[in-house]
């Protein structure tokens, strides 16, 4: 049997996903295409013997329509025979690249893949590309459709999660991050944008803020209460889960996930390749799986999933 190891990765920072972000001005190609260069010079690989670059990517409209990962390849200057395939698994799509990719390689069909994801959230905002399950009532109200926001805002409800409680993870998270930046930890994978007279336009995470206290998060208004109330997701959520008298809305713009502009790959190959190109790997993957959970919740399907996975792997 044959396994997938991963030999690199890298990844641009993560910028701010709004125009005033640092990388706003760079394409989602660019980004891309940082990230494919990287490997490629880090390693001093020679792109022919690529055979595919494959990159999650949930917005697939305008700059990053078509097949972004095969212009993004292009635009790295790769071997023309390098193929290319874009995927979408919504905020699981980068991740499913590269599983996609493992099992390329665990088959035997393939030798060297780069995959990854690239997300301009700023040039090419979420919900753009429209989508059935987003903008068709009918499939809506069948299926108990609701905001990711609100979905948050109920979870924490039933777990009896207060604002106090999400706000202390919150300032815990931005600890760590802040740590990370300052020890240095993720200078061997983060790559620096520069624009195209070669002048670094950012080296490290934008939406990092040592100055964060619970003070300040405290002051935060909560992000989706008019959403839930005024357009009646609250009363989908609550039709759904009759448990549930009324929705605490304790997610704002402090304590919830960024809105970012950035860019990764990742380097896998099986060990021939390996030996081949004198790259040593830095892990083996033995095991992954995908479930879907209830639409309505939707946020808690990572915790089956890695049972599954454990499960595949013989782990637990």
């Amino acid at each position: 049997m044959n396994h997938a190891y991963i030999y690199d990765c890298v990844r641009t920072p993560r910028g701010k996903g709004k125009p005033t972000g640092k990388i706003h001005s760079q394409r989602p190609i660019d980004l891309a295409a940082s990230t494919l260069t990287a490997l490629k010079n880090r390693n001093n690989l020679d792109t022919s013997l690529v055979e595919d670059v494959v990159l999650g990517c949930v917005t697939q409209v305008a700059e990053q329509g078509g097949c972004v990962a095969k212009a993004s390849a292009m635009h790295a200057d790769f071997d023309q025979k390098v193929a290319g395939v874009t995927l979408n698994r919504y905020c699981g799509s980068g991740l499913q690249a590269i599983n996609q990719s493992a099992n390329s390689i665990i088959s035997g069909f393939s030798n060297l893949i780069i995959a990854g994801g690239v997300e301009s959230m700023s040039r090419v905002p979420f919900g753009t590309d429209g989508g059935s399950w987003m903008i068709d009532p009918e499939l809506a109200n069948n299926t108990g459709f609701i905001p990711q926001g609100i979905s948050a805002d109920l979870i924490a409800t039933i777990n009896n999660f207060s604002r106090e409680d999400v706000d202390q993870f919150a300032l815990n998270t931005q600890m760590k991050a802040s740590s990370a930046l300052k020890n240095g930890y993720f200078k061997n994978s983060i790559i620096p944008i520069k624009d195209k007279w070669g002048t670094t336009i950012l080296d490290s995470d934008e939406l990092i803020r040592p100055e964060t206290t619970l003070e300040s998060l405290g002051g935060l208004k909560p992000a989706f209460k008019m959403l839930g109330e005024q357009y009646g997701f609250n009363s989908v959520a609550i039709q759904k889960y009759p448990q549930v008298e009324h929705i605490n809305h304790v997610h704002h713009a402090g304590n919830s996930s960024g809105i970012v502009d950035g860019a990764a790959a990742v380097l896998l190959g099986n060990l021939e390749i390996g030996n081949q190109l004198s790259i040593k790997p830095k892990a083996k993957i033995i095991s992954h799986a995908v479930v879907s959970t209830e639409p309505t919740i939707m946020l808690t399907g990572p915790v089956p999933a890695t049972e599954k996975a454990l499960t595949h792997a013989n782990m637990n």
